[in-house]
């Protein structure tokens, strides 16, 4: 008598896939597909094709994948957290979570963040992957500022520190959510600044910033963080700097900290 399988073995994709997954991977390149299933790259990447459309992958860049677990099925990926540290090592670019999206986890979630806010060297375009959106800033210096590093379900991410998220939104206000925003974050993230590492970061970030932060701090009543940071701010007699550099240089003067206070800066409630 014939046995019928009801339950026949997965595509050798699927399989891969699983395997995968079943190993602790949450990603994988269009390279490794290759090597493990064989065969011409026109075929496997048809596989790979037909594991987007059934939801089991996405691929937010050009030959690398994420595996989509049933539960972010609806979203059309993982979370970032759960994939930056391998797409920034696909990428072969330093990185760090930055500005609202280091606020967020930091504490500092007044305004959550649309999108994932990544931190490299240089311009790079916006990654989507399904329901997930990816910026990538640009600053020079990104591998060399402070950080930390978070664990994620899937590994580990790179964090920029309260004290580098702090000067952070102030190097790139349009990035969050304008200097009413940025005076929010910095009164909610304040209570996770250390003066002493704030002191020490100053050195990665340009004096302006250093000198706009010290203003707002003053605004949103953080006086020991302003004044952990005053001396190291007004060696030297910096130049004059205004507190919105774009908008005209006009508006009254703030010895205290070489600024123009050209901008009425409002925190929200």
């Amino acid at each position: 008598m014939q046995v019928i399988d009801h339950h026949p073995s997965p595509s050798p994709g699927l399989a891969f896939v699983d395997g995968l997954a079943s190993r602790g991977r949450s990603t994988f390149t269009t390279g490794e597909a290759l090597r493990t299933l064989g065969g011409e790259l026109k075929a496997v990447q048809g596989v790979l094709r037909r594991l987007r459309l059934r939801g089991e992958i996405a691929s937010p860049v050009r030959g690398f994948h994420v595996i989509v677990p049933p539960q972010y099925r609806s979203l059309g990926c993982r979370p970032a957290a759960e994939f930056i540290d391998a797409l920034a090592g696909w990428l072969d670019t330093p990185y760090y979570l930055a500005l609202l999206s280091a606020a967020e986890i930091h504490g500092a979630a007044h305004q959550r963040p649309q999108v994932t806010q990544v931190m490299v060297p240089s311009t790079r375009r916006p990654v989507r992957c399904g329901g997930i959106h990816i910026d990538f800033i640009a600053r020079e210096n990104a591998a060399d500022v402070p950080i930390i590093t978070k664990n994620t379900p899937t590994g580990t991410m790179r964090v920029a520190t309260p004290e580098t998220t702090a000067l952070d939104v102030v190097g790139y206000p349009d990035h969050a959510g304008g200097l009413g925003n940025v005076a929010t974050v910095l009164r909610e993230l304040a209570e996770e600044v250390s003066p002493e590492r704030l002191v020490a970061a100053l050195p990665c970030s340009p004096t302006a910033w250093a000198q706009r932060l010290g203003h707002l701090l003053d605004l949103v009543g953080a006086v020991d963080l302003a004044e952990a940071i005053h001396p190291a701010v007004t060696v030297g007699e910096p130049v004059w700097t205004p507190l919105d550099p774009r908008s005209p240089r006009r508006g009254p003067y703030s010895p205290r900290w070489r600024l123009i206070v050209n901008a009425a800066v409002e925190p929200d409630d």
